[in-house]
């Protein structure tokens, strides 16, 4: 079967969800009007609060959403179990679990002021529920960075040898990488001091761009061999070096780097969506990988590793708790209309699980046995991309090196907004708003992960296992569990508003699958780590933090179930026009 049927299949699937549950959600669950102001426009001050024409807040929320993890979870997921259980849940979850909870968060921070979800749970919920939920997103957002930073050091290390006997090599993609982040830094400080406009910086540097991807093979900084080390010692320096950066861009003027990398990155996004449309298209790739890889008559095989591992290994290829921050921390405050939040919040969602898609096509072109699938998801994906631009006669090693920079910038993106993130959440912790606030804040959320990515773990034969791999269903469990308590935050914003008609029942369902799914897969991490044979504390961090994240998990039940006792008691309401008044 020619992957274009599964592409096609999955786009007009999603076109008819959009078209049907997306109006459902717009018109009973969340009753959109946009008679009704919403905060860009009632609070509009030209800096945060800028009502956004929705073909523009799109492109912006898009790009800020779709990171990483919807082209690496896939890819492990199918795997893992093959590609038709990876594909069925990324369009289900795309429809009614990852597009309600990216609506509803956006939807539910419109109508309290542009707040952020910690607050909508905040006031709906208790400040004890606030807190808990802070503390929980710290650790998940810690636990993105150590993924997402590991993953890529890796793509910095080694020489991978292609089937036609072309080499890529780790320094190379290093050297490109290093070269695409001073670039923007040029462009910033150019846009800053000098009269160059935006659309002359996009000409001059976008060439630039490609230009840095085609000379890193001809100067390839090979820290391995810099330091007289072996690769995976490299790649723990090159994990420092990360957070390092991660450290520096989360507190420099958002002009110097973030705003004109993330610019430039935009255009690496379309481009790599661009690729993959013309291999699906054009390409005729056949499906080779199994559909399934363990037969289903064996339930302990197939369905018990598979529930509920496939849930947070495909993580923001159907759902990610992620994009609850973004939608109600920077999208809530530029929303123009409240009807637009059906494309932005809905659609957005069912574009970021094409994206995943199309990651998972990059395996079910692969024949079981290909010596790809031993490799990292970054290079598979990349690999899958060269081979769509070979269409174009682009030689096969520029091909994979574009990938690998596509998908290193994604995480870029990732790495700075969730450190940001931590700082933010630390100083509204703690009140220390002030300078060495600042710092400190800063330095504990890029800090924290060092002690994991330095951590050297083990396999049955002695063999190092990469960080990313290690703690890859740590961030799965605790990114999805994050969705599930946003929806639960959402569900009591709905129940206290329209309680009589049930509506409320289109998050809490999904909100119920995913703390289900989310705190099994937890449970299962603790049993491995402590009770494999018989109990036994170890040194594996896993464990402790799985425990720390379900024990978070159920207190901020306990206080949402208390919430709605409450509401029950006092009547709650039920009309649109009740929805809770929030004080400016």
């Amino acid at each position: 079967m020619n992957i274009l049927f599964v592409v096609l299949g999955v786009v007009a699937i999603f076109y008819v969800a959009y078209l049907t549950y997306g109006k459902f959600l717009a018109t009973r669950v969340f009753k959109l009007d946009n008679s009704r102001k919403t905060p860009a426009v009632e609070l509009e001050d030209g800096v945060d609060y800028v009502p956004t024409e929705p073909k523009f807040l799109l492109g912006q929320h898009f790009s800020a959403i779709a990171a990483a993890g919807p082209i690496t979870g896939p890819i492990l997921a199918g795997i893992m179990f093959g590609w038709v259980p990876a594909l069925i849940w990324i369009v289900l979850g795309s429809i009614f679990v990852g597009g309600v909870h990216d609506m509803g968060a956006l939807v539910a921070s419109v109508r309290h002021k542009a707040r952020s979800i910690t607050e909508v749970v905040k006031i709906n919920v208790s400040k004890r529920a606030w807190v808990l939920f802070m503390a929980f997103i710290w650790i998940t957002l810690v636990y993105v960075i150590v993924a997402f930073t590991d993953i890529t050091a890796s793509s910095f290390v080694g020489i991978i040898t292609l089937e036609n006997g072309e080499k890529v090599g780790g320094g190379a993609i290093a050297t490109s990488s290093l070269l695409y982040l001073a670039l923007p830094v040029v462009m910033g400080l150019l846009l800053k001091y000098t009269k160059l406009n935006l659309t002359w910086a996009t000409i001059i540097f976008l060439p630039l761009v490609g230009v840095a991807i085609w000379v890193g093979k001809y100067i390839p900084f090979d820290l391995a061999a810099a330091l007289g080390v072996d690769g995976s010692t490299a790649i723990k320096v090159w994990d420092v070096i990360i957070l390092v950066y991660c450290l520096i861009a989360s507190v420099l003027p958002m002009w110097l780097l973030l705003q004109p990398r993330g610019h430039l990155g935009g255009y690496f996004m379309y481009a790599a969506i661009l690729t993959a449309a013309i291999g699906v298209l054009f390409g005729g790739f056949k499906v080779q990988y199994p559909a399934f890889t363990k037969p289903m008559a064996d339930a302990t095989q197939f369905f018990f590793p598979m529930f509920p591992l496939l849930f947070i290994t495909v993580a923001c290829g159907a759902c990610s708790g992620f994009h609850s921050l973004v939608g109600s921390g920077t999208t809530s405050k530029q929303l123009k209309r409240e009807g637009d939040a059906k494309i932005i919040g809905y659609g957005a969602m069912l574009l970021e699980g094409i994206i995943a898609v199309v990651a998972l096509a990059c395996v079910m072109i692969l024949t079981k046995d290909s010596a790809l699938l031993s490799k990292s998801p970054n290079f598979i994906y990349a690999s899958g991309i060269g081979n769509f631009l070979a269409l174009l006669g682009v030689p096969a090693a520029f091909g994979i090196s574009f990938g690998l920079m596509a998908f290193t910038t994604f995480v870029y993106d990732t790495l700075d907004v969730c450190t940001r993130l931590g700082r933010y959440i630390i100083e509204e912790l703690t009140g220390w708003r002030t300078l060495p606030g600042k710092l400190f804040s800063t330095a504990l959320t890029a800090g924290v992960p060092i002690l994991f990515v330095m951590r050297t773990a083990l396999d049955a034969k002695g063999n190092p296992i990469p960080a990313w791999k290690v703690f890859w269903n740590t961030f799965g469990a605790s990114n999805q569990l994050l969705a599930g308590l946003a929806l639960i935050g959402i569900t009591v914003w709905l129940f206290s508003a329209y309680r009589k008609s049930k509506v409320w029942l289109a998050t809490f369902i999904p909100a119920v699958w995913m703390f289900v799914m989310s705190n099994w897969a937890l449970i299962n991490l603790v049993r491995a780590g402590w009770f494999k044979d018989g109990f036994k504390l170890t040194s594996d961090p896993v464990p402790y933090v799985s425990v720390v994240l379900i024990v978070l998990s159920v207190l901020m039940v306990v206080e949402t179930i208390a919430a709605m006792l409450r509401i029950s008691k006092s009547g709650g309401a039920s009309q649109p026009e009740a929805v809770p008044a929030v004080a400016q």
